[in-house]
């Protein structure tokens, strides 16, 4: 397929322009996307507002968006499991295969990795992609490309259950509901954890997770969030926490609410890359430290979720942007934290 496409591309810190690209030509074993929705991740915010992640930094012009889903429009030649008009889902990191990690499955770690929308690799805010066929995940007829691009943010929080081992019967509690903490709620229902608390302090994310099913919602900034689950538990602590706010303060809740024995999963990143932790209370009560990246082997998994209902990934979506809107919704996302949970911009 030849011609050109629309492509929103960063010329600067909070600055979009759309340049017209090439559209890609993709190789034997790739298709060619009609890109559908692209999510906004916190970590497209982090490059748009400040250019950099840690010592990850934009070299402009740039590319944002890693969230994808469309449609195919064609298929390299050695595909044979995907055609024209089928719907998928993008799993954005494109590993080497041969490194130590992935050859033991532990793909996600896989130093040479070509992640969209992470430096200097461009992202996919723009019409189509080229893109490997075994990481675009084809999604059932009633699943649709909205929820498809959300497949990307929920495959962080099933990696998130899996790493805390979560299970029926057990006790959970998520600090922070953003979205990363909502997808994690969602699946931890799937596991079929018992009770999961949600502490944050925006009520547009607490009014989320009760729809999503969390057992009580704790405003840290009203209640005494540590007080409140201790109370709820019946002064035992929860099995499993999962600190998805990124600061200091909500860790070391985490730790103060966790009984003896039990697992910590951080899944937020701090906005300075550190913190200090109180580790003679982790070791007094012999705690489990798990943390997360990104996610590996889960894809499959979470389609499966969103296709059986048992993640209504959705409903986490608060504001649909048009692809001419691309900045606003950006400059939203960021001026108006406390009103946007999720938001998504639909290309096509």
């Amino acid at each position: 397929m030849e011609g050109k496409m629309k492509t929103a591309v960063m010329t600067g810190l909070r600055k979009i322009a759309f340049e017209e690209r090439d559209i890609p030509v993709p190789r034997a074993d790739e298709v060619l996307v009609k890109i559908e929705y692209v999510g906004v991740c916190g970590s497209d915010l982090h490059f748009y507002e400040a250019g950099h992640i840690g010592n990850c930094k934009v070299e402009f012009p740039f590319v944002l968006g890693h969230e994808a889903a469309g449609t195919v429009v064609e298929a390299g030649a050695d595909v044979k499991h995907l055609k024209k008009g089928d719907h998928v889902a993008l799993e954005p990191g494109k590993t080497c295969g041969t490194c130590g990690f992935c050859r033991t499955g532990r793909y996600n770690l896989c130093s040479q990795v070509e992640f969209f929308a992470t430096p200097p690799y461009d992202g996919v805010l723009q019409e189509y992609a080229a893109h490997k066929a075994e990481l675009c995940f084809k999604l059932p007829d009633h699943v649709d490309t909205l929820e498809g691009a959300m497949i990307e943010p929920l495959a962080v929080g099933f990696h998130a259950a899996r790493q805390g081992e979560a299970g029926p019967g057990q006790t959970a509690v998520i600090m922070g509901a953003g979205c990363i903490g909502l997808v994690t709620l969602m699946a931890l229902k799937a596991y079929g954890v018992s009770e999961v608390y949600v502490v944050d302090v925006l009520d547009r994310r607490l009014q989320k997770a009760r729809e999503l099913g969390a057992s009580e919602v704790i405003n840290g900034k009203e209640t005494d969030a540590v007080k409140r689950i201790m109370e709820l538990t019946g002064q035992r602590g929860c099995d499993l926490a999962f600190e998805a706010a990124g600061t200091d303060v909500t860790a070391r809740q985490a730790i103060d609410v966790v009984k003896k024995g039990a697992t910590i999963v951080l899944v937020g990143y701090s906005s300075s890359g550190e913190m200090t932790l109180p580790m003679s209370q982790v070791l007094d009560k012999e705690l489990r430290l798990q943390s997360v990246f990104r996610y590996r082997h889960i894809y499959p998994m979470a389609i499966q979720a969103v296709a059986d209902k048992k993640a209504d990934v959705k409903k986490i979506v608060t504001n649909l942007y048009g692809f001419d809107d691309v900045q606003r919704g950006l400059d939203e996302c960021l001026d108006h934290k406390e009103d946007i949970v999720k938001a998504a911009i639909r290309i096509s």
